[in-house]
């Protein structure tokens, strides 16, 4: 009995968290993000830091921002579109908050980086609080062609919860009493699970629909992946949320193609004998696309995942999507190794890359990529940003300053 009660604990101790906050505010710009923001990302961390209990793999704490964000693409109701450039800059504000919170408090926030770590995913919901939900709304997987879901599906899928944080707003608590309703016939909630955090400045909120982005059924990217961290996060899920799902199983699912660098050509980057290995790397990028791509009535579940040669396929939402990870052995990889694909995802900072890949295609005699580009996280916009800070963002967000710092740990 004693056995059982510790295997719960522990359990318990591993969950992840789920801090809900109400839509962005209008405009979304740097300053009004982190006004809204700021405070409850900050509160929800801080209680999370000073916790006595961790897990050695830290803890994971999902920030959920409720918004309705997709906007119908034709009469059938399961047909859904969004705004990609508004979507990604919201996303890439809110992990720089989450950055620069992490840098302030000295909290490491990469995946899996030891007890004092916290894991932040940031993921959209589907969801207007300010209409009231369905009378007879319940429990279910309800899916779209997006990988975003609606309100009664993320209470359905993601689940259990170690705790809720909630904001201390109108529009907070309005959130947070629909979710509950939903919610509580999944699992059995204690009040010391359920925290209200500080409410950030109010604004007018924004329903981010403005001209919607066409959805594509081949998505690419390529990158390190060391260390996981914030910058990775967010090209990650920016890339995902382009993808066309198909609503049932089909010969043709979803395909998100990542290209992960070799270890051979990690050998001479900085402390390079702290690189993550190729194995690792890719273990920890599908683990994090589960958190946005996977669905299951039964809650946290592990996709399934094969290997081939040098790529590993893990296949979600019943095989409508895969996520083909390769192994990069150049600056091109599956880019110029097979034609069929519609966009490749830079990052501001791998934009030359992107031409590159397409100068390539035109040298082969094939089409060029739709090129979509996220935006870099930012310290410098932060209104209340010191120097120190920048330095220390600077921390969270590089793999070479992560390597060094566990390089000083050792020391």
């Amino acid at each position: 009995m004693e056995g059982h009660r510790h295997n719960q604990q522990q359990q318990q101790l591993q969950n992840p968290s789920l801090l809900l906050l109400p839509p962005p505010p209008h405009p979304a710009d740097h300053a009004t993000l982190i006004a809204a923001y700021k405070p409850p990302i900050k509160a929800a961390i801080t209680k999370l830091k000073n916790e006595e209990d961790h897990s050695e793999r830290g803890s994971t704490l999902f920030v959920g921002i409720a918004s309705p964000i997709l906007a119908l693409d034709g009469p059938n109701p399961h047909q859904k579109s969004l705004s990609w450039p508004v979507a990604q800059s919201v996303l890439a504000r809110v992990y720089s908050i989450v950055a620069i919170v992490c840098a302030q408090l000295s909290v490491p926030s990469e995946m899996h980086a030891g007890p004092e770590s916290i894991d932040v995913r940031v993921v959209f919901i589907d969801h207007d609080p300010s209409k009231p939900l369905p009378q007879d709304c319940h429990s279910a997987i309800d899916v779209n062609n997006t990988v975003i879901v609606g309100l009664p599906t993320f209470a359905s899928a993601y689940h259990p919860w170690k705790q809720i944080f909630h904001v201390n707003s109108e529009s907070g608590y309005r959130l947070f009493s629909s979710y509950l309703r939903i919610y509580e016939r999944i699992q059995t909630l204690r009040q010391d699970q359920l925290i209200v955090v500080e409410s950030g400045l109010a604004f007018t909120e924004n329903s981010l629909s403005t001209t919607q982005t066409k959805m594509h059924s081949i998505v690419c990217l390529g990158g390190t992946f060391d260390h996981l961290h914030a910058g990775h996060k967010l090209l990650l899920t920016a890339a995902a949320i382009l993808l066309n799902v198909p609503d049932q199983p089909t010969a043709s699912p979803a395909r998100f193609i990542i290209g992960i660098t070799g270890d051979e050509l990690l050998k001479r980057k900085k402390y390079a004998e702290f690189v993550q290995s190729w194995d690792l790397r890719v273990t920890n990028v599908i683990e994090f696309l589960a958190s946005i791509l996977e669905l299951s009535k039964s809650g946290w579940a592990k996709p399934d995942v094969t290997r081939k040669d040098d790529k590993v396929i893990a296949r979600f939402r019943d095989g409508t999507i895969e996520v083909h990870c390769v192994v990069l052995r150049d600056a091109f990889g599956p880019t110029t190794a097979e034609e069929e694909m519609d966009v490749l995802v830079v990052s501001g900072e791998t934009r030359s890359g992107g031409d590159a890949v397409n100068a390539r295609r035109r040298e082969l005699g094939w089409y060029e990529l739709e090129i979509f580009e996220v935006d870099v996280l930012d310290a410098e916009a932060s209104i209340d940003s010191l120097t120190h800070t920048k330095k220390d963002f600077a921390t969270k967000i590089s793999s070479t300053a992560i390597r060094e710092r566990k390089a000083e740990a050792r020391k």
